[in-house]
């Protein structure tokens, strides 16, 4: 499919006859209707995952050597992304700089719909010039049709400058599949609201960037197990959440943990190996130096 194709051949916009008397029907109704489609989206993201797995195979392992993982979208495919590179300081304790998005307009466009900016080509490519792309990093465009310019534009700009690039779409053989090596097409057929891809398509967006960014942390050693022994806590439910960590992987009393924590700057794998090794602060930093910050070899390790 080319930029010229008549979007209403898209399925994304495609209206479905079932939803023909939405306006007609009861609240229950459409609550109803709608809870239905989304019930479909999981299995479309299944179906999508032999090509997601190769694709967090890669970026995890570019990752490993030092490279970002970076999101281009424009509308609400961009917000989707914001919002899920967001989340990585403070659950992963990762640099702003790590995972970040870029969105179509700028950051006033998160709130703002910024007029004909998911159009500019130039723009995109601009874009990924202005943060330095290079060989190691990993550009994931999103967009719902597959055939936004300034995404598509991103992504073909990050190839040339060898970044490792994933196209995530919700319509088949899409002109962002074949701008990136890594093509993701989870297609979630027509919306409950004709062409507001916000509902199904962009609950799939979440999906699949919820299982990169997550997978990437684990494989770079950010969990012990299920835990996130690597978040910031900076509240009150952080820090209760990681007294229970500690108190859980340690095998310790609440109170011990929480003590062993306040006394270690609240740095849950110190505290761990403090209470799980009877090793001193400075023999556990040094333990967990040693493992690449890595709880699981450090507590492993003689």
């Amino acid at each position: 499919m080319t930029l010229d194709d008549d979007l209403a051949d898209l399925a994304t916009e495609a209206s479905n006859p079932r939803y023909a008397e939405l306006d007609r029907m009861s609240v229950a109704e459409i609550a109803a209707a709608m809870n239905e489609a989304d019930a479909t989206v999981p299995g479309a993201v299944e179906r999508a995952l032999p090509q997601i797995v190769p694709a967090i195979e890669a970026a995890s392992e570019r990752m490993s050597r030092g490279g970002r993982l970076v999101y281009v979208g424009a509308g609400t495919p961009g917000r989707i992304a914001v919002v899920d590179a967001s989340e990585c300081p403070p659950t992963f304790s990762t640099p702003p700089e790590l995972v970040f998005a870029i969105m179509a307009g700028g950051s006033s466009a998160i709130v703002t719909p910024t007029e004909g900016a998911e159009d500019d080509a130039d723009a995109g490519a601009a874009a990924i010039d202005e943060a330095r792309i290079g060989p190691l990093d990993t550009v994931i465009g999103i967009a719902s049709s597959g055939r936004t310019p300034y995404v598509i534009a991103a992504v073909e700009r990050a190839r040339e400058l060898g970044a490792l690039t994933v196209g995530l779409s919700c319509n088949v053989d899409t002109a962002l599949s074949s701008a990136a090596e890594f093509p993701i097409e989870v297609a979630v057929g027509p919306e409950v609201l004709t062409g507001s891809t916000r509902l199904k398509a962009g609950t799939a967006q979440k999906l699949v960037l919820n299982m990169f960014s997550t997978i990437v942390m684990v494989r770079q050693g950010k969990t012990y197990g299920s835990f996130m022994v690597d978040l910031k806590p900076t509240n009150h439910k952080l820090r209760d959440r990681a007294v229970r960590m500690v108190a859980e992987i340690a095998g310790v009393p609440r109170e011990r943990a929480a003590a062993t924590l306040d006394g270690n700057d609240y740095d849950v794998k110190t505290s761990v190996l403090v209470l799980a090794r009877g090793l001193s602060q400075s023999e556990a930093e040094a333990r967990l130096a040693a493992a690449g910050g890595r709880l699981r070899p450090a507590m492993e390790g003689a």
